[in-house]
């Protein structure tokens, strides 16, 4: 950021222009906030890849019946046998299910178990596209009709049973993430300012940039086809308060150091906004591309997430480079009290803790540098125990839910799969050669009579697994190769197991592909910032050696500690996303800094002043997007509490160990060539004696 653009968004009238300015977006962009969950698009379609026959399966059963509609399961038990007054109930109540005015289609029921000691009916519901938001009260309604009978046990499973858990799970989570992350900034901040007010201003500046970038959204997901969810939203709000609030500490930091060496508080913020804005910028940039690399995906959920997350880090390095400084210097030095810097006092800092790590670092830095990456590469090893195939209904919260309690009592008594079946869509001339191929395959229980309408035949495939079972994945694709044998029927099959499969294999496919883009686009985008060859290499090698030790970390706390049965099949993808992106930032604010003083000193010494001068901003940092990430692990919701679980850890790793001890000791053993093929490779370390010890110029 060039000096005359810094010192016109803080000068003594401009600064009050920007707050107007801001006042204005907010006042209207909050307007829109609010209204962001009523454009979130949670049906199947929206999760789905794009290409995958579930898709274009559930495309076609449109004809039949509408893909908004849920299977309801209602299951009876009495462990000692079924009387005929739960027979006569059973009945009576599916009579009144029938009364639904959501209801597409016919009740099925009730059926009796071979057994006689269970009873299940299917009610087809069609709830509308936020039916998962509906799904609790009608669930609710249903159990209501069927309890009564104390001896008599009531379940409701089905899609319907696990889009009512899911509902539920999901209910207020904008809220409570959205105070929980509040409250997580504002601790840290307290503790890293030491003061009483200062707090407030950052976390007003992300408070502004969450309700713009929602507003924002809101308008792009209405009127642009931009996809939201509630996973992207969720992510939004911790993403958008955790880097926005990083970019906060890194200029509050720099506006400090200068107030102590300017008597114009404006000039100080112009200083400051142009020595720290390109390393914030940079940092920033690098989050935004690496967020729009997802739009290379082919899940339509990973695809979406791509522009909502990139939208906000932008609209947050917005603010916090205008709104923020405006603020700073509008409310003055006082605003630090009690430890005001005034202009000409000594920085009470400069012997910090990293200055003395920095220091013991430098006395064998190549053994430093080799632990570090071998503890580090153990850690990576956890990785094996890592089953990141998908989640069943079951392994997707965190508590036991009870759709997955009547899921078990249908295995229990009847086909597992009944009430999630396979949808089969073909040609109607081959109907009937179609419904003998399905019949046929090992896994299906059964195929109902074909539906036709036009050239268009529906069936319907019972599992003998349940639905979202390895068994039942592999009965998917024993039945998709038999139908696709049948001449002429351009047969297609969905349902919730296909389309678990399908999302399953998308997510690798999205994995494999997305992973070596991100990684090139941020090489890149170091080279160019750092103007070398070397030093990008190198960091790029310490990005995937944290990534790799913070997943295996992570995969030994999920299976040793929580208990989770597996992870879902997106999580690798998306933690190395925020993980690279977010990593990145901590490399920039160091080798920037580093950078910068080797030019004066060469690159071992300036190695150690980069580390004392950025170090505790570093660690900052990463405390706030930590703990903003792991407001996550608190949600009942699995796939959200894995992801900030790694996250967070991969955060905290990253700027303890990573770019502080093992970056830093790198540096000091790599020395100049670091820099290699720039002019800087060319620069020699100056000997400390040598050196007249100046006080850093970027001290946190």
């Amino acid at each position: 950021m060039t000096r005359s653009l810094a010192g016109l968004l803080t000068g003594r009238r401009t600064k009050f222009l920007v707050l107007v300015f801001w006042l204005i977006v907010v006042a209207f962009a909050g307007s829109l906030a609010g209204k962001l969950s009523k454009a979130e698009n949670n049906e199947a379609s929206s999760w789905l890849p794009g290409k995958a026959e579930s898709t274009h399966a559930l495309n076609l059963q449109g004809a039949f019946q509408s893909p908004n509609t849920l299977l309801g399961v209602m299951v009876y038990e009495r462990p000692s046998g079924l009387t005929a007054a739960d027979r006569a109930k059973g009945a009576a109540d599916a009579k009144q299910f029938g009364t639904f005015k959501q209801l597409d289609g016919k009740v099925t029921g009730p059926i009796p178990s071979a057994d006689g000691k269970a009873l299940q009916t299917i009610v087809p519901l069609n709830l509308g596209k936020d039916g998962w938001n509906k799904a609790p009260d009608i669930a609710d309604n249903l159990k209501k009709i069927a309890s009564g009978d104390p001896g008599l046990s009531v379940h409701i499973t089905g899609p319907l049973g696990t889009a009512s858990d899911s509902g539920k799970a999901f209910k207020g989570i904008d809220g409570t993430l959205l105070y929980a992350t509040l409250a997580v900034v504002i601790v840290i901040l307290l503790l890293t300012y030491r003061s009483p007010i200062l707090w407030l201003l950052p976390v007003i500046s992300a408070a502004v940039a969450l309700g713009t970038a929602e507003g924002v959204i809101y308008l792009l997901a209405k009127h642009a086809g931009v996809t939201v969810n509630a996973q992207s939203a969720g992510i939004l709000t911790v993403l958008v308060f955790g880097a926005g609030t990083d970019y906060a500490l890194l200029l509050v930091a720099r506006y400090r150091e200068e107030l102590r060496r300017h008597a114009d508080r404006h000039e100080a913020m112009a200083v400051a906004l142009h020595r720290a804005g390109p390393a914030i910028i940079a940092s920033a940039s690098t989050v935004v591309v690496s967020m729009l690399c997802l739009m290379f995906a082919e899940s339509n959920a990973t695809r979406g997430m791509g522009p909502v997350e990139a939208l906000g880090v932008a609209i947050a390095l917005l603010v916090m480079i205008t709104l923020l400084p405006a603020l700073l210097v509008i409310c003055g030095r006082w605003i630090f009290w009690p430890v005001i810097p005034h202009h000409g006092s000594k920085e009470t800092v400069t012997g910090g803790f990293w200055a003395r790590m920095g220091s013991r670092i430098d006395r064998q830095p190549r053994l430093v540098w080799v632990g570090t990456t071998v503890a580090l590469g153990a850690l990576a090893i956890g990785i094996t125990t890592l089953h990141a195939a998908g989640l069943t209904n079951k392994a997707s919260f965190t508590k036991t839910q009870p759709s997955v309690t009547g899921a078990a009592i249908v295995a229990k008594h009847f086909d597992a799969g009944s009430g999630s079946p396979v949808a089969i869509l073909a040609n109607a001339p081959a109907a009937n050669a179609v419904r003998t191929a399905a019949a046929n395959t090992n896994g299906i229980a059964s195929v109902t009579a074909p539906v036709v309408k036009g050239n268009l035949a529906y069936m319907q495939g019972t599992l003998k697994n349940a639905a979202d079972s390895k068994a039942a994945y592999a009965t998917v694709d024993r039945i998709r190769t038999a139908v696709h044998k049948v001449p002429n029927a351009d047969a297609k099959i969905g349902g919730a197991s296909a389309i678990n499969v399908d999302v399953q294999r998308a997510a690798k496919h999205d994995r494999n592909l997305i992973i070596p883009i991100v990684l090139v686009v941020v090489l890149l985008i170091l080279m160019l910032l750092l103007r070398a060859v070397v030093a990008p290499l190198i960091l790029m090698a310490t990005v995937v050696l944290s990534f790799g030790a913070a997943l295996g970390a992570s995969a030994l706390i999920f299976t040793k500690l929580a208990h989770f049965d597996g992870a879902d099949a997106g999580f690798p993808l998306f933690v190395f996303v925020f993980l690279v992106a977010l990593g990145i930032d901590y490399n920039i604010f160091l080798m920037t800094r580093v950078r910068e003083e080797a030019a004066r000193v060469g690159t071992r010494r300036g190695a150690l002043i980069g580390l004392g001068a950025t170090g505790g901003v570093i660690t900052s940092a990463g405390c706030v997007l930590a703990g903003t990430f792991a407001v996550l692990g608190t949600l009942p919701l699995t796939a959200f509490a894995e992801i900030g679980i790694a996250v967070a850890l991969g955060v905290l790793m990253d700027t303890m160990i990573v770019r502080s001890v093992l970056v830093t000791a790198l540096n000091l053993d790599i020395g100049r060539h670091m820099w290699w093929p720039s002019r800087l490779a060319t620069v020699r370390d100056v000997d400390p004696e040598e050196l007249v010890e100046e006080r850093p110029s970027y001290v946190s």
